[in-house]
């Protein structure tokens, strides 16, 4: 009687053991859960990671750097080791006294020495980034609408020039421009000149150089963004009655529009600062403010002014493109 009701008690209508079920069930029911758990936050450790990766970098190789840079401008400039003074220093217990000296950009709102070759500066680097985006744009028109086949090689050639040091091209093109260089010593061959040309040392070597060395960096951009182009809308234009140029201005030129603000950005940021060239090929009349940044660092020995050079000309080139950024975000928040 005693073992009926024990079986009774363990043994369910079908059989089956009571009590198992329920455990096994709740058990299961926590190891999903924790799987869940587990996946949510392996994906968000891997979001985090991947969205604060380049924030991090900014911040080591940018921000922080700008930062030192922007505390030695207010500084004052010192005959010692480093050459600037402290920005902050201890004036007693528990007490810090903060010492900013804005001399440097006086200096440079009043020194017309300065002003120049800022005006300088952009005013070289404007006419390269425009001569780049109209010889570039041709150039990756024509590599974006040739055969895949030919598109391979023809993007080689492109990037070719980065296999070599960029300053042994600007030495190479020493010599094509000086005045016994190889394109005077042609001229006079042919008979077009009778004596060589002054191009080296001018704003006309600069602009040579210039649109050279950055020419693949309007190219590359432009290319990528219309190569993605619709070749379909440019036949339903033409099948409309629409000329080649009416196309081209309407639907193409629009649409790439990305695409030469990508090119101008990395054309015309660098070539404002730039030392090298304007150093080797540049004369007495094209000061630009990269080199006049250098020489005050290490001829002049007076880091507070450079600095303050080099935080200036940071402002000019990232502000302005900082307010296209925020005003085209919010014209495409608008679209939608």
């Amino acid at each position: 009687m005693s073992d009926h009701s024990v079986k009774k008690k363990d043994k369910g209508p079908a059989g089956e053991k009571i009590g198992l079920r329920p455990s096994s069930d709740k058990s299961g029911q926590d190891s999903r859960k924790l799987q869940k758990w587990l996946h949510a936050f392996e994906v968000r450790t891997w979001r985090s990671i991947v969205i604060g990766t380049p924030y991090f970098w900014m911040f080591i190789f940018f921000f922080i750097p700008f930062l030192i840079v922007l505390k030695i401008s207010l500084a004052e400039s010192l005959m010692a080791r480093p050459p600037f003074s402290d920005l902050f220093t201890w004036a007693g217990e528990a007490q810090v006294s903060i010492k900013l000296v804005f001399d440097s950009y006086l200096i440079l709102l009043e020194d017309e020495l300065y002003i120049g070759a800022y005006l300088n500066s952009l005013r070289i680097a404007f006419v390269s980034t425009l001569c780049c985006l109209i010889i570039g744009y041709i150039i990756a028109y024509g590599i974006a609408r040739s055969s895949p086949a030919r598109r391979n090689i023809l993007l080689l050639l492109v990037i070719l020039p980065f296999w070599t040091s960029f300053l042994l091209r600007v030495y190479a093109w020493m010599g094509l421009l000086a005045n016994h260089g190889v394109i005077n010593n042609l001229l006079i061959a042919i008979g077009i000149i009778d004596k060589p040309i002054q191009m080296m040392y001018s704003d006309i070597a600069l602009y040579f150089v210039f649109v050279y060395s950055y020419l693949p960096f309007m190219i590359l951009p432009l290319y990528a963004n219309l190569e993605k182009l619709d070749a379909t809308l440019n036949e339903a234009s033409a099948d409309l009655g629409a000329k080649p140029m009416t196309t081209f201005l309407t639907i193409t030129l629009p649409l790439s529009v990305p695409g030469i603000i990508a090119g101008c950005m990395l054309v015309f940021i660098p070539a404002t600062g730039e030392f090298v060239v304007p150093t080797l090929v540049g004369g007495p009349d094209s000061l630009m403010i990269g080199r006049m940044l250098v020489d005050d660092f290490f001829a002049n020995r007076d880091w507070p002014l450079a600095s303050s050079v080099a935080v200036v000309l940071l402002i000019l080139l990232v502000f302005p493109f900082m307010l296209y950024h925020n005003y085209s975000s919010k014209l495409e928040k608008r679209s939608r």
